[in-house]
């Protein structure tokens, strides 16, 4: 890969420079010019390896979520898969080797309203979905560093952010769900479509960065356009008293993409504690996971490892307004 290419790619999935004209700073720092990275960032986007430049904003920020998986007869998978992946309110759609064996997040704007999102999903496909809600995160979204290097410090969370969003908080949240314009100014062109000063707009978004609303601002890369093919969700059914203890450790083990804990769905999903790691062959990532259970203490822990098949749908989470639930 082209050294600009990688550190476009690398560099850049945070601390993303909130300033008039970013790609500038682009550019300086990686020794090109401003249109040479405009080019390369727009070539990147058209080939689908960069999903957009964005925020990945906090959970409970944008609604209400949860980790969904139906088992579905093989004759109808790619039919449901399709159906739930045209419903705007799921933004990742896999298929899993496992009984359960399609795997999608839902979001809403409540509770309420996400369970009747799944109650709709189970009517129109006359099938029960698992309802695995997050219950904490020990790594997080914080970027993939695409040189195999070890992940950024891990943290636990375990709540929501702690105050509500302010209206044009809330707007610039929505105006960011597609990223925003690969254009010499993003920022002044954001702003003049949501009516606000350049200025006030990155004063807020400096503000969501700072308080933990918007965990990062940059590059959001897609895993599988970039080589890393095999993806595999690891879960064990930890005892709850252990749970947070192994989810930490875990989570510092390099090549964890994510680490966190959710909730159980008895008697037919009795895990609580979930990894997912990226690699680009599935030999090295069931070597990390055999890593990820010595380091973690996990061993002699029931556990199961499921590799995704086929990638139906990945996008962003959807800002959800109470006042606009999706329905279908």
């Amino acid at each position: 890969m082209d050294r600009i290419v990688f550190a476009l790619l690398n560099d850049f999935q945070r601390e993303f420079p909130l300033v008039s004209r970013p790609f500038r700073i682009l550019a300086h720092r990686c020794g090109t010019t401003e249109g040479a990275v405009l080019r390369i960032l727009r070539d990147l986007h058209a080939a689908g390896a960069v999903s957009r430049i964005g925020a990945v904003v906090a959970r409970g920020c944008l609604g209400a979520s949860t980790l969904s998986a139906l088992a579905v007869p093989p004759h109808a998978l790619d039919a449901v898969a399709d159906a739930i992946s045209a419903m705007p309110a799921v933004n990742h759609n896999y298929a899993r080797e496992h009984h359960y064996n399609l795997w999608f997040v839902a979001n809403a704007a409540n509770r309420a309203a996400l369970d009747e999102l799944l109650g709709r999903i189970e009517t129109m496909t006359g099938l029960t979905p698992l309802d695995l809600p997050l219950i904490a995160e020990y790594h997080i979204d914080l970027g993939f560093d695409l040189s195999g290097s070890a992940p950024a410090a891990a943290r636990t969370d375990s709540g929501a952010r702690s105050r509500a969003l302010e209206a044009d908080e809330c707007r610039l949240l929505h105006a960011l769900q597609d990223g925003i314009e690969i254009i010499p100014e993003p920022f002044r062109a954001l702003a003049l479509r949501l009516g606000l000063q350049e200025s006030r707009l990155l004063t807020m978004l400096d503000r969501c960065l700072e308080e933990g609303i918007v965990r990062r601002f940059g590059v959001i890369v897609r895993h599988h356009e970039l080589g890393f093919r095999a993806n595999a969700m690891a879960v064990w059914d930890v005892p709850d008293a252990l749970v947070d203890r192994c989810g930490q450790r875990a989570a510092g083990v390099p090549a964890v993409t994510l680490a966190y804990r959710r909730r159980r769905q008895l008697p037919g999903w009795p895990y609580n504690l979930f990894c997912m790691v990226h690699g680009r062959e599935r030999r090295h990532v069931a070597d990390v996971i055999r890593g990820i259970a010595a380091t973690a203490r996990l061993e002699g822990y029931p556990h199961q490892v499921l590799f995704s098949t086929r990638r139906y749908k990945q996008c962003g989470a959807r800002f959800q307004h109470a006042e606009a639930i999706e329905h279908g």
